[in-house]
């Protein structure tokens, strides 16, 4: 019988010491970029709209300009926002590899 052995991990991004940008932050920008609405988003997701608008909150706080724009037509990325997504779904790609080749190794 051969055993699969497989590294797990998740991946986040920090700064200051608190988890700013993960998989879940990343959907919900995405899907903001989509619908344009903080709201749509956050039922896509089946999450609550203030825990939706807190991410938004916090990953607006955190950075040193706004991720999301919100105004009466509804919400936006901003160009940091696309960015930081692409970055963070290159670097995700990035981590999954190297934990395959982590776990190649310890067999």
């Amino acid at each position: 019988m051969t055993t699969q052995l497989k590294a797990q991990g998740r991946f986040w991004l920090t700064l200051e010491g608190k988890n700013f940008l993960g998989r879940g932050r990343v959907e919900l920008l995405q899907r903001i970029g989509e619908t344009g609405s903080i709201s749509k988003a956050a039922k896509a997701m089946k999450m609550s709209y203030k825990a939706a608008w807190d991410a938004v909150d916090a990953m607006n706080t955190a950075w040193p300009t706004p991720l999301v724009e919100s105004g009466p037509g509804g919400s936006r990325l901003t160009p940091d926002a696309q960015r930081l997504i692409a970055s963070y779904l290159d670097a995700e790609v990035r981590h999954e590899a190297f934990l395959v080749d982590l776990a190649n190794t310890l067999r």
